[in-house]
């Protein structure tokens, strides 16, 4: 799952993005409301945690800009201001949930997870190449019977080559399309990356190359896999 962050508070942001990547999420943080608009129009998000009090842009005001522009993932808000005015206003605008601060990151992962489980938008099907399966909202990776164990970003990977099968994409494409926030990175990130997925598929007894190279442009899901 890819969730937004967007929180003007170092001091809450910092130790929440931390406690989610350590649950395997793929976590962006924005922190001001123009920020977080401009992320949620490049990068597809599951999820968008959205403080309610924000520089440039309150939380009220974004959440329907997003719903007016068709996101369609879910919403939950986070905010101090604890008044049933507050919540309408809140869902109202089109937040599927309201968190009040402080809160435990406990219960910020239920919340999470409980969101998760609903049927609807959210909902993305089973993502499935031969016997390799994954599923982007539970972030479990199968070959067969057997569990992969990868990293968020080794996840982000394979499910957009999954979900685009026999289409090639070039190491700049993956790099704009899944690190679009990380400038730090380079080319060579998604040559290691798509090393270790490689590898890890093999070790579950995977015999073909699901990830195929097409020298001089770039990497598709191997024809023939879905």
């Amino acid at each position: 799952m890819r969730i937004l962050l967007v929180e003007d508070d170092d001091r809450i942001a910092t130790p929440l993005c931390e406690d989610l990547r350590h649950q395997s999420y793929v976590i962006d943080w924005a922190e001001d409301g123009l920020s977080g608009l401009h992320h949620s129009q490049t990068v597809d998000y599951d999820l968008i945690l959205l403080d309610l009090m924000l520089p440039q842009l309150d939380g009220i005001s974004l959440c329907r800009k997003l719903r007016s522009t068709g996101y369609s993932g879910f919403v939950l808000m986070l905010t101090a201001k604890d008044t049933t005015t507050d919540k309408v206003l809140g869902l109202d605008a089109g937040a599927d949930d309201y968190l009040i601060k402080p809160f435990e990151l406990e219960e910020l992962a239920a919340r999470i997870r409980a969101l998760a489980r609903r049927p609807g938008q959210m909902q993305t099907p089973l993502l499935k190449a031969g016997q390799l399966s994954l599923c982007p909202t539970t972030h479990a990776v199968n070959y067969g019977e057997t569990p992969l164990c990868l990293t968020p970003k080794e996840f982000l990977l394979l499910e957009h080559l999954m979900g685009h099968p026999g289409q090639v994409f070039t190491r700049a494409m993956l790099l704009d399309k899944l690190w679009e926030l990380d400038r730090d990175s380079g080319e060579a990130t998604i040559r290691t990356h798509l090393t270790n997925v490689r590898r890890k598929i093999k070790q579950a007894g995977c015999g073909t190359t699901v990830i195929e190279t097409v020298y001089g442009v770039g990497y598709r899901l191997r024809a023939g896999q879905n």
